[in-house]
Protein backbone atom coordinates (compact mmCIF):
# COMPACT_ATOMS: atom_id res chain seq x y z
CA UNK A 1 0.00 0.00 0.00
CA UNK A 2 1.35 3.40 -0.50
CA UNK A 3 0.74 6.08 2.26
CA UNK A 4 0.87 9.49 2.03
CA UNK A 5 1.63 11.21 5.51
CA UNK A 6 2.14 14.62 7.26
CA UNK A 7 2.63 15.42 10.78
CA UNK A 8 2.88 19.08 11.96
CA UNK A 9 4.07 19.50 15.87
CA UNK A 10 3.67 22.62 17.44
CA UNK A 11 5.12 23.72 20.40
CA UNK A 12 5.12 27.05 21.94
CA UNK A 13 6.04 29.25 25.07
CA UNK A 14 3.98 31.36 27.32
CA UNK A 15 7.82 33.21 27.23
CA UNK A 16 10.48 33.11 24.95
CA UNK A 17 13.04 30.89 25.59
CA UNK A 18 16.45 30.35 24.56
CA UNK A 19 19.52 27.39 23.43
CA UNK A 20 16.48 24.60 22.42
CA UNK A 21 18.07 21.49 21.13
CA UNK A 22 15.20 19.10 19.89
CA UNK A 23 15.89 15.55 18.71
CA UNK A 24 12.78 14.29 15.76
CA UNK A 25 11.91 10.94 15.03
CA UNK A 26 9.34 10.70 12.10
CA UNK A 27 11.03 9.41 9.26
CA UNK A 28 9.60 5.90 7.80
CA UNK A 29 11.90 3.05 8.41
CA UNK A 30 13.34 0.95 5.67
CA UNK A 31 12.98 -2.63 7.18
CA UNK A 32 10.48 -5.07 7.01
CA UNK A 33 9.32 -5.11 3.81
CA UNK A 34 9.02 -1.10 4.64
CA UNK A 35 10.53 1.78 1.97
CA UNK A 36 10.23 5.44 2.75
CA UNK A 37 10.34 6.49 -0.67
CA UNK A 38 10.04 10.50 0.06
CA UNK A 39 10.65 12.40 2.93
CA UNK A 40 10.95 16.20 4.11
CA UNK A 41 11.41 17.78 7.39
CA UNK A 42 10.20 21.21 7.46
CA UNK A 43 11.56 23.51 10.45
CA UNK A 44 10.64 26.83 11.63
CA UNK A 45 12.65 29.19 12.33
CA UNK A 46 13.83 28.30 9.26
CA UNK A 47 17.01 28.78 9.72
CA UNK A 48 17.44 26.26 12.12
CA UNK A 49 20.65 23.97 11.07
CA UNK A 50 18.96 20.38 11.06
CA UNK A 51 21.90 17.37 10.84
CA UNK A 52 20.66 13.63 11.45
CA UNK A 53 22.07 10.51 12.70
CA UNK A 54 21.28 6.45 13.49
CA UNK A 55 20.36 5.96 17.03
CA UNK A 56 21.36 2.12 18.70
CA UNK A 57 18.13 0.80 17.87
CA UNK A 58 18.52 1.48 14.03
CA UNK A 59 16.17 4.59 14.08
CA UNK A 60 16.78 7.67 11.95
CA UNK A 61 16.77 10.95 14.43
CA UNK A 62 17.04 14.28 13.29
CA UNK A 63 18.35 17.20 15.64
CA UNK A 64 18.25 20.89 15.20
CA UNK A 65 18.89 23.66 18.37
CA UNK A 66 18.02 27.23 18.30
CA UNK A 67 20.38 29.11 20.16
CA UNK A 68 18.13 32.49 19.75
CA UNK A 69 15.08 33.61 22.10
CA UNK A 70 12.09 32.56 20.44
CA UNK A 71 8.54 31.40 21.04
CA UNK A 72 7.36 29.20 18.78
CA UNK A 73 8.74 26.37 17.12
CA UNK A 74 6.73 24.39 14.30
CA UNK A 75 8.23 21.04 12.46
CA UNK A 76 6.23 19.39 9.55
CA UNK A 77 7.62 16.10 8.52
CA UNK A 78 5.79 14.52 5.35
CA UNK A 79 6.29 10.85 4.10
CA UNK A 80 5.18 8.75 1.58
CA UNK A 81 6.02 4.93 2.32
CA UNK A 82 5.25 1.72 0.41
CA UNK A 83 3.91 -0.78 3.23
CA UNK A 84 3.87 -4.47 2.90
CA UNK A 85 0.81 -6.57 3.15
CA UNK A 86 2.40 -8.23 5.75
CA UNK A 87 5.52 -7.60 8.02
CA UNK A 88 8.68 -9.66 6.80
CA UNK A 89 11.95 -9.61 9.01
CA UNK A 90 15.43 -11.60 8.30
CA UNK A 91 16.35 -11.52 11.73
CA UNK A 92 16.94 -15.29 12.80
CA UNK A 93 19.01 -14.91 16.49
CA UNK A 94 19.43 -11.75 18.87
CA UNK A 95 22.89 -11.05 20.09
CA UNK A 96 23.16 -11.00 24.22
CA UNK A 97 23.23 -7.34 24.13
CA UNK A 98 19.81 -7.25 21.72
CA UNK A 99 17.95 -9.96 24.22
CA UNK A 100 19.08 -8.02 27.39
CA UNK A 101 17.60 -4.94 25.62
CA UNK A 102 14.51 -6.74 24.89
CA UNK A 103 13.47 -8.87 28.00
CA UNK A 104 14.62 -6.63 30.87
CA UNK A 105 12.24 -4.22 32.53
CA UNK A 106 12.03 -0.52 31.98
CA UNK A 107 10.10 2.25 33.21
CA UNK A 108 6.96 2.27 31.34
CA UNK A 109 6.94 -1.90 30.85
CA UNK A 110 8.33 -2.91 34.55
CA UNK A 111 8.43 -6.52 35.78
CA UNK A 112 5.49 -6.17 38.21
CA UNK A 113 4.11 -9.38 40.19
CA UNK A 114 0.22 -8.17 38.71
CA UNK A 115 1.55 -8.12 35.49
CA UNK A 116 3.01 -11.85 35.46
CA UNK A 117 -0.28 -12.82 37.44
CA UNK A 118 -2.23 -11.26 34.41
CA UNK A 119 -0.25 -13.08 31.78
CA UNK A 120 0.25 -16.77 33.65
CA UNK A 121 -3.30 -18.13 32.86
CA UNK A 122 -2.44 -17.38 28.84
CA UNK A 123 1.01 -19.37 28.65
CA UNK A 124 0.01 -21.69 25.48
CA UNK A 125 1.86 -24.56 23.72
CA UNK A 126 4.42 -22.23 21.80
CA UNK A 127 5.68 -18.53 22.25
CA UNK A 128 3.67 -17.33 19.39
CA UNK A 129 0.93 -18.91 21.05
CA UNK A 130 1.66 -17.29 23.98
CA UNK A 131 1.83 -14.15 22.08
CA UNK A 132 -1.30 -14.20 20.42
CA UNK A 133 -2.98 -15.15 23.46
CA UNK A 134 -1.66 -12.40 25.18
CA UNK A 135 -2.37 -10.13 22.81
CA UNK A 136 -6.44 -11.11 22.70
CA UNK A 137 -6.24 -11.07 26.88
CA UNK A 138 -5.22 -7.64 26.85
CA UNK A 139 -7.24 -6.57 23.67
CA UNK A 140 -10.80 -7.59 25.80
CA UNK A 141 -9.25 -6.84 29.08
CA UNK A 142 -8.63 -3.34 28.88
CA UNK A 143 -11.28 -0.68 27.18
CA UNK A 144 -9.64 1.61 24.88
CA UNK A 145 -10.24 5.42 26.11
CA UNK A 146 -8.73 8.56 24.94
CA UNK A 147 -7.17 10.75 27.42
CA UNK A 148 -7.82 8.61 30.50
CA UNK A 149 -3.85 8.36 30.63
CA UNK A 150 -0.85 10.65 30.00
CA UNK A 151 2.40 9.89 28.10
CA UNK A 152 4.33 8.95 31.32
CA UNK A 153 1.80 5.92 32.48
CA UNK A 154 3.34 2.68 33.10
CA UNK A 155 1.96 -0.88 32.44
CA UNK A 156 1.19 -1.25 36.20
CA UNK A 157 -0.94 1.64 36.27
CA UNK A 158 -2.99 0.46 33.25
CA UNK A 159 -3.81 -2.64 34.41
CA UNK A 160 -5.25 -1.27 37.64
CA UNK A 161 -7.06 1.32 35.58
CA UNK A 162 -8.37 -1.16 33.10
CA UNK A 163 -8.20 1.52 30.02
CA UNK A 164 -5.69 3.44 28.36
CA UNK A 165 -4.33 4.41 24.66
CA UNK A 166 -2.18 2.55 22.11
CA UNK A 167 0.90 3.49 24.02
CA UNK A 168 -0.60 1.62 26.78
CA UNK A 169 -1.72 -1.66 25.33
CA UNK A 170 1.70 -1.69 24.04
CA UNK A 171 3.69 -1.28 26.72
CA UNK A 172 1.34 -4.11 28.91
CA UNK A 173 1.35 -6.15 26.28
CA UNK A 174 5.14 -5.70 25.99
CA UNK A 175 5.78 -6.28 30.04
CA UNK A 176 3.37 -9.70 29.69
CA UNK A 177 5.67 -10.94 26.82
CA UNK A 178 8.81 -10.33 28.87
CA UNK A 179 6.95 -12.17 32.09
CA UNK A 180 6.75 -15.32 30.05
CA UNK A 181 10.44 -14.55 28.69
CA UNK A 182 9.30 -13.76 25.17
CA UNK A 183 11.90 -11.09 24.00
CA UNK A 184 9.30 -7.87 22.90
CA UNK A 185 10.37 -4.07 21.75
CA UNK A 186 7.83 -1.33 21.46
CA UNK A 187 7.18 0.10 17.48
CA UNK A 188 5.71 3.65 16.99
CA UNK A 189 4.22 4.77 13.44
CA UNK A 190 0.84 5.58 11.95
CA UNK A 191 -1.74 3.42 10.71
CA UNK A 192 -4.15 4.20 7.92
CA UNK A 193 -7.73 3.77 8.40
CA UNK A 194 -10.06 4.88 5.53
CA UNK A 195 -12.49 6.09 8.05
CA UNK A 196 -10.88 8.55 9.19
CA UNK A 197 -9.76 9.95 5.61
CA UNK A 198 -9.17 13.93 6.05
CA UNK A 199 -9.43 14.36 9.62
CA UNK A 200 -6.93 14.72 12.25
CA UNK A 201 -5.20 11.44 13.19
CA UNK A 202 -2.86 9.81 15.66
CA UNK A 203 0.30 8.33 15.46
CA UNK A 204 -0.02 4.79 16.68
CA UNK A 205 1.99 2.20 19.04
CA UNK A 206 2.36 -1.55 19.01
CA UNK A 207 4.85 -4.24 19.28
CA UNK A 208 7.07 -6.63 17.91
CA UNK A 209 8.22 -10.05 19.61
CA UNK A 210 10.47 -12.25 18.69
CA UNK A 211 9.96 -16.23 18.00
CA UNK A 212 12.46 -18.29 18.26
CA UNK A 213 13.55 -20.00 14.52
CA UNK A 214 11.05 -17.09 13.22
CA UNK A 215 12.11 -14.12 13.71
CA UNK A 216 10.58 -10.96 14.63
CA UNK A 217 6.75 -11.14 14.55
CA UNK A 218 4.46 -7.22 14.63
CA UNK A 219 0.93 -7.81 16.65
CA UNK A 220 -0.84 -4.83 17.88
CA UNK A 221 -2.91 -5.67 21.10
CA UNK A 222 -5.27 -2.48 20.63
CA UNK A 223 -6.78 -3.91 17.56
CA UNK A 224 -5.90 -7.84 18.30
CA UNK A 225 -4.33 -8.45 14.95
CA UNK A 226 -1.28 -8.70 12.88
CA UNK A 227 0.88 -5.70 11.61
CA UNK A 228 -0.24 -4.90 7.86
CA UNK A 229 -0.25 -2.95 4.83
CA UNK A 230 -2.03 -0.23 6.56
CA UNK A 231 0.83 0.11 9.53
CA UNK A 232 3.69 2.70 8.94
CA UNK A 233 6.88 1.86 11.09
CA UNK A 234 8.76 5.03 12.29
CA UNK A 235 10.90 3.78 15.35
CA UNK A 236 11.63 0.65 17.77
CA UNK A 237 12.86 0.87 21.26
CA UNK A 238 12.61 -0.94 24.53
CA UNK A 239 9.24 1.06 25.34
CA UNK A 240 8.01 4.62 24.70
CA UNK A 241 11.15 6.89 25.94
CA UNK A 242 13.43 5.17 23.13
CA UNK A 243 11.20 6.11 20.11
CA UNK A 244 8.96 9.58 21.04
CA UNK A 245 8.45 11.58 17.62
CA UNK A 246 9.60 14.62 19.25
CA UNK A 247 12.63 15.34 22.54
CA UNK A 248 13.71 18.14 23.58
CA UNK A 249 15.36 20.48 26.55
CA UNK A 250 15.71 25.01 26.46
CA UNK A 251 16.88 27.53 28.48
CA UNK A 252 13.88 29.37 30.37
CA UNK A 253 11.30 29.24 32.67
CA UNK A 254 8.35 28.92 30.43
CA UNK A 255 5.66 27.04 29.93
CA UNK A 256 5.32 24.72 26.80
CA UNK A 257 2.00 24.20 24.81
CA UNK A 258 2.11 20.97 22.19
CA UNK A 259 -0.41 20.29 19.18
CA UNK A 260 -0.25 17.60 16.92
CA UNK A 261 -2.01 17.02 13.81
CA UNK A 262 -1.40 14.46 11.78
CA UNK A 263 -3.34 13.38 8.08
CA UNK A 264 -2.49 10.35 6.08
CA UNK A 265 -4.38 9.58 3.09
CA UNK A 266 -3.40 6.44 0.66
CA UNK A 267 -2.82 6.47 -3.17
Amino acid sequence: MRIFIQHTTTLTYDVPICEAHTEIRQKPLDAGGQRCLSFRLEVRPERANVLSFVDHFGNIVHYFDWLQPHDRVVITASSEVLTPATFTDDCTDLSPLERFDYLAPTTYAPRDEMICTFAAPHVAGSSYETALALMEAIYRSIQYERGATHVKTTADEVIQLGRGVCQDFAHLFIAACRCQGIPARYVSGYLYDPKFFGTDVATHAWADVFIEGRGWVSLDPTHNCLQDGRYVRVAIGRDYADTPPTRGVFKGNARETLEVRVSIRSA
